[in-house]
């Protein structure tokens, strides 16, 4: 007989529901972004979203910073971060806009 791995209900549900809970990611922006999005920008989003997905959203709502938005920088905290950065909690997102010289 072969062995079957067994769940409990509540591991079950505590998954399910990590993965359908709700995050506000929080948008701080500056340089020339900062003057093309609203002040006190905040989305409210599934944990699991992509910094891409986050930039995604924001194109969609603000076409007009899409130039910028492809080209950012992007940090939380102090830490610049790569695109691919999974949001899983309650985040603040810093946009720097593309810098130019030398």
């Amino acid at each position: 007989m072969l062995n079957s791995p067994v769940f409990s209900k509540t591991a079950i549900e505590h998954d399910s529901k990590q993965s359908s809970q709700t995050i506000e990611i929080k948008i701080e922006c500056f340089g020339a972004i900062e003057r093309l999005l609203p002040a006190n920008l905040s989305l409210q989003s599934k944990s699991g979203m992509t910094i891409s997905d986050v930039l995604d959203d924001l194109i969609r709502s603000y076409p007009e910073a899409e130039s910028l938005l492809d080209r950012c920088a992007c940090a939380i905290g102090e830490d610049i971060i790569p695109r691919q950065t999974l949001l899983e909690s309650d985040s603040i997102v810093v946009l720097l806009s593309p810098v130019a010289g030398g």
